[in-house]
């Protein structure tokens, strides 16, 4: 018999002892699991809102990209955007581009989404316009941007607000 297969050596401790660190080793991964999961700040209740929060704030950021659509309000008018830059005295060339981005950093998008009343969202974030041109980006100016979604009609709507309005 050799010395590696011989029955008096006390390997029984060792392998018990690697099991109960394994053991607890799962254990506490499952608890910073369940903790972190609890306090995720975009975690929602999906029911009672129509949405959950981070769709909610994806859904925003998709309509502030279609700025075709994007309209602006002003005296109780919702009037596109492209037709306001266009007036403003910056009409738009041949293979100009508008562009709107939200200004605020992740977690401060996170800290104004808001619950309405009866279900559904809000968030209010400055977004700036600007127009590529080619490889340049000229920046326009800053506006509040809402975004709002009703449950009872679940639909996300996008809108610009002009300072005072």
């Amino acid at each position: 018999m050799s010395e590696l297969t011989s029955s008096s050596r006390h390997g029984g401790v060792g392998r018990t002892l690697l099991w109960v660190a394994v053991v607890l080793s799962l254990a506490l991964l499952g608890f910073v699991t369940a903790v972190a999961v609890r306090s995720n700040p975009i975690y929602s209740d999906r029911e009672a809102n129509g949405v959950s929060k981070y769709r909610f704030i994806e859904h925003c950021r998709e309509q502030l990209e279609d700025t075709e659509e994007l309209t602006v309000a002003a005296a109780g008018q919702a009037i596109p955007l492209k037709t306001l830059v266009e007036q403003g005295g910056s009409p738009l060339k041949a293979g100009d581009r508008l562009e709107v981005t939200l200004e605020a950093e992740p977690a401060q998008i996170i800290r104004a989404t808001e619950t309405i009343e009866g279900g559904g969202w809000t968030l209010s974030a400055p977004a700036t316009i600007s127009v590529q041109s080619g490889g340049k980006t000229r920046a326009l100016g800053q506006l509040p941007m809402q975004c709002v979604h009703n449950r009872q009609d679940d639909k996300t709507v996008v809108q610009l607000q002009l300072p005072g309005q």
